[in-house]
């Protein structure tokens, strides 16, 4: 079934009684239908396409507020935006005006009654605050501007903010940066965006994207130039990153770039899967008790080419792969004694960038 432009039926139960939604983001410029609304099997985990809407361009990353009455996405394009969007029964619409932010945002999430997004080119976080009814005010309250370089001659001459999120706590926010080697923990008071700590990174390693362990006192580091996953020890009473080791998500590293992408957890806290790029790949990496020890246990095919993101239903049953370049989402069923993910199905998905739940 292909993705149509109106809503359709309404979603499917879940267990406890509850509709389960998938919000897909893809890219409109490269063919992608905007933001795709699916229904989850509540058992199987398999997406029934219901709907798209195409309302904002490029919108790339979604989140979704904890109510799932808001979903909020990047227009990741030159200008760069953020937009909100009321979640209905058949599907998604649009709340109101985009938000300029900083140019070409990649990632956002919510915190502190606000919306961050991470942008890119611009190397910078931008705070935007959230009205009572979740719709977006009409300006950032905050931006916070990253200096600094790596080593990469091409792509580290500038900072490249690639993500922002909340730490488990809440107290703080925390920004990954590919272009300084770096992590930055930021305050949100009163609207405003401040620096707390800026954390060092193995130079060249081009971190992408950061993941915490449930039990909320370690981080996982995928980096792009490399890869690799950083192990860190996170103190939330004080806002400290400290890296502990790093490991290899590959058996054997390609000679030109592999272009890791993504890293997800398991809502138990057994394994951890990232995916990579250049490889087509999932990698399954297993954690000690402890969480400072994973080991690469497996890779697996991504069931199509370019997996961008991944995402792991809450449930921790299934895997989702956003398979970018050959435009499908492809799930997997994990094993919980192994952290294997097999491949159950896929939809067609054109451009697809990533996956969230609601």
């Amino acid at each position: 079934m292909g993705v149509g432009k109106q809503a359709g039926q309404a979603g499917q139960t879940g267990p406890a009684g509850q509709a389960r939604r998938a919000y897909v983001g893809s890219f409109t410029a490269a063919g992608g239908p905007g933001v795709v609304v699916a229904d989850v099997h509540p058992r199987t985990g398999a997406l029934t396409l219901i709907g798209a809407t195409d309302a904002v361009p490029d919108p790339s990353y979604l989140a979704l507020s904890p109510d799932g009455e808001t979903l909020y996405a990047v227009s990741e394009t030159p200008d760069g935006a953020v937009a909100a969007f009321r979640t209905t029964p058949g599907g998604v619409e649009l709340a109101g005006r985009p938000v300029p932010v900083g140019s070409a945002p990649t990632h956002l999430a919510l915190h502190a009654g606000h919306v961050l997004t991470a942008n890119y080119p611009s190397g910078s976080v931008t705070a935007v605050p959230l009205r009572a009814d979740g719709t977006l005010a009409p300006a950032p309250s905050s931006e916070l501007k990253h200096t600094g370089s790596g080593p990469h001659p091409q792509r580290q001459q500038a900072p490249h903010a690639h993500q922002v999120l909340a730490d488990p706590s809440g107290r703080w926010a925390v920004g990954v940066d590919l272009g300084t080697d770096s992590v930055r923990v930021c305050a949100l008071d009163g609207g405003e965006l401040t620096l707390h700590r800026e954390v060092a990174l193995r130079p060249g390693s081009g971190p992408r994207h950061l993941v915490f362990h449930p039990r909320g006192d370690r981080a996982y580091v995928l980096n792009e130039l490399s890869p690799t996953l950083t192990v860190c020890a996170w103190d939330a009473v004080d806002g400290s990153l400290k890296p502990l080791g790093e490991l290899p998500v590959l058996v054997d590293a390609p000679d030109g770039d592999a272009y890791p992408s993504e890293v997800v957890v398991a809502p138990d806290g057994r394994f951890l899967w990232t995916a990579t790029r250049g490889a087509d790949v999932i990698s399954v990496i297993a954690l000690d008790e402890a969480g400072d020890a994973p080991r690469l246990t497996a890779t697996v095919p991504c069931g199509g080419h370019w997996p961008r993101d991944l995402a792991v239903d809450p449930a921790g049953r299934h895997l989702y792969a956003a398979n970018e370049r050959s435009g499908d989402v492809t799930w997997f069923t994990i094993d919980h004694e192994t952290g294997l993910p097999t491949r159950s199905g896929s939809v067609p998905v054109p451009a697809a960038s990533c996956v969230v739940f609601g």
